[in-house]
């Protein structure tokens, strides 16, 4: 009788809570008290490609994932240390699979069968400092061509006893990162300043596709060079319509922005959905390690409410400044406003990468023609920043200038609105009158 009951104990697999009952699975689940799930669509990668991830993580997660050579890699910021206990929401169409799930050098394997979604527990961690961790899974080879679907990653445990910090809305910009921005001190707030010029320099390595290092940013436009692809890079200028829309084809045409001129090779058109305006650039193979000037004027026509926005940039393997664009904006009559540099991506799968630049040599000159510096700027950031969807990003001096860097989930931010200040820096030696 006893070798009966110790049967029937044994088979036993559910357990009577309340009026329900929960697997042996769901048993664990429980015990870890895996709480607070991190979705796999605004916190995930596959680890060091951009193409796999734009194909792989959908809005609803990862979904048609084949190849075990594809790492998921999620990150989330810890507040405390201690146990992190894990779990994951996922399913498998068919078949049985494996995926080994590590954080640093400890891994834990679960296998998936189950057809609907399901929180299957992984296993314990130990987060031994506050910051970013890499959350990596990694499939087994048995499970070559059938790897689950996954939505979330669901945690709990000492290491979440404050709240983590990750993605939890808005997972388009979440996957782009955090915008971060200099913005800088006039001289004078009282005088009118008609020239604006600035340096760049984007170090080795930093050159990461879907950056854009904007130098001569103020009310109305910007200016700057990016990383478009693997094979093409731009020096681009834009100007915002006075007009607020994301779509250019709904300006009226009293509030849309003029192309007067622009420079050789240059491509012009409009741009939307960040608002819209007039855009053009020049396809450019800027490098890194060079130190490229920028120089924007501004042409206020105080009778007629409409100013003109000039773009020159000046590359050391050519020797000579080139004219990108002059632009007449409508409704606007206005000397240089609200000097400011940015750092941004603009690739979702590119946002698992770190970038950076140094923002150098600032100088305004005053519709009288004198030359000030401008040394002073605030670091700040966008939305992404500020609600803590994100918290790699950085702002500094350095022995060149002031710093900008971003994404790539490195820790240590930099506070909101910090001022910097950098040392004194050589005045532009241009000759205006010669320009194209």
């Amino acid at each position: 009788m006893k070798k009966i009951i110790h049967a029937i104990a044994c088979v036993c697999v559910y357990m009577v809570v309340g009026l329900g009952r929960v697997s042996a699975a769901e048993q664990s689940v429980e015990k870890l008290g895996l709480s607070t799930p991190v979705p796999v669509a605004g916190n995930s990668w596959v680890k060091g490609s951009i193409e796999q991830s734009h194909a792989l993580i959908t809005e609803n997660g990862v979904v048609g994932w084949q190849d075990t050579d594809h790492k998921l890699v999620t990150f989330v910021y810890f507040n405390d240390t201690g146990r992190l206990n894990l779990g994951l929401t996922a399913r498998l169409e068919q078949g049985q699979s494996s995926v080994a799930v590590s954080i640093g050098d400890r891994v834990h394997e679960v296998s998936i069968a189950n057809r609907q979604f399901k929180t299957l527990p992984v296993g314990t961690f130990d987060i031994k400092k506050i910051g970013y961790h890499a959350i990596v899974i990694k499939g087994l080879p048995a499970s070559q061509n059938a790897l689950p679907d996954i939505t979330d990653i669901v945690i709990g445990g000492e290491a979440t006893d404050t709240a983590p910090y990750f993605v939890k809305d808005d997972f388009y910009w979440g996957r782009r990162g955090p915008s971060v921005h200099l913005q800088y001190q006039l001289p004078d707030s009282k005088e009118d300043y008609e020239w604006f010029y600035s340096e760049v320099t984007v170090p080795d390595g930093a050159d990461t596709m879907g950056s854009y290092y904007m130098a001569n940013g103020f009310d109305g436009g910007y200016f700057g060079i990016q990383v478009n692809s693997e094979t093409e890079r731009r020096v681009l200028f834009s100007i915002w319509s006075p007009y607020t829309t994301d779509d250019p084809e709904q300006i009226p045409q009293q509030y849309r922005v003029e192309l007067l001129n622009k420079g050789q090779g240059v491509q012009t058109g409009k741009f939307g959905n960040e608002g819209s305006g007039g855009q053009s650039y020049l396809t450019y193979p800027w490098k890194t390690g060079t130190t490229y000037k920028f120089l924007t004027r501004y042409e206020p026509d105080m009778t007629k409410g409409k100013t003109v926005f000039s773009a020159y940039f000046f590359a050391p393997e050519e020797k000579k400044w080139r004219l990108i664009a002059r632009f007449r904006r409508p409704q606007t009559k206005t000397y240089l406003q609200g000097p400011y540099s940015f750092l941004e991506n603009f690739i979702t799968g590119a946002g698992q990468f770190e970038r950076t630049a140094t923002y150098s040599n600032q100088w305004v000159r005053t519709a009288s023609g004198q030359w000030q510096e401008m040394r002073n700027a605030r670091f700040t950031y966008d939305n992404t920043a500020r609600k803590k969807s994100r918290l790699d990003y950085q702002g500094g001096v350095n022995e060149i200038g002031f710093y900008l860097k971003n994404t790539g989930f490195f820790s240590n931010p930099t506070q909101y609105n910090t001022t910097l200040h950098r040392t004194a820096g050589v005045k532009p030696d241009i000759e205006l009158s010669e320009l194209p």
